[in-house]
């Protein structure tokens, strides 16, 4: 017998199903057919719970930050050294992406990125629900940067705009790899993170 899945987990079959389309491929391409054929659902209960396609792609990208969360307060605890908490994340992307680009042939970057560059100017609903999540984000970056100034480790006398410049470089940083296709580009990232974020050498700390 197949498997028939159930109401109950309906709704986050649909979620899981767009945020893979959609990261595969694009916002654009990936019809509201293709969603429920992932998902196994008949059109109608992709309208029971979603009034559109924007309104799926916005719970999807929730419903994916929400199963991060986790991973994202444990890489970042302020029982790490702050910027220890900082190698550690771009440790962890370089190897999930990597892991990716051997799976499907491609690097396929930052979800929250390539979706909102291509939708941002069309997807109003889309575009808010990546913003928030982006705030959600930078506020790791802000918290361990705001740590390691207070620790003396870092010339930052304004930890916020030192954040916002570091993860505005990351980004970017994230986005070339897609478009290369090249992970390398992350490999040695937190080397470039300490420049970008002036980080003391031993003996200037100690002294």
């Amino acid at each position: 017998m197949v498997d028939m899945p159930r109401v109950s987990d309906m709704k986050e079959r649909l979620t899981d199903a767009a945020m893979d389309l959609i990261w595969h491929n694009s916002y654009g391409t990936t019809s509201v057919d293709a969603i429920c054929e992932r998902a196994g659902a008949k059109k109608g209960s992709f309208y029971y719970f979603f009034k559109s396609k924007s309104e799926l792609a916005a719970a999807a990208l929730e419903a994916d930050w929400n199963k991060k969360k986790a991973e994202m307060d444990s890489i970042f605890s302020p029982t790490v050294p702050p910027l220890e908490r900082l190698d550690r994340y771009f440790d962890f992307v370089h190897n999930r992406l990597a892991e990716l680009q051997k799976k499907c042939g491609s690097i396929l970057g930052c979800p929250l990125l390539s979706i909102g560059s291509e939708v941002s100017t069309q997807d109003q609903i889309v575009r808010e629900a990546i913003d928030r999540i982006m705030d959600r984000k930078m506020n790791y970056f802000i918290s361990a940067v705001r740590d390691a100034q207070a620790q003396g480790l870092i010339d930052a006398p304004d930890p916020v705009a030192k954040a916002k410049a570091l993860f505005s470089c990351y980004q970017g940083t994230v986005a070339q790899a897609r478009i290369q296709n090249d992970v390398e580009l992350l490999r040695e990232f937190k080397h470039v993170a300490r420049d970008v974020l002036g980080v003391k050498d031993a003996h200037t700390v100690s002294s």
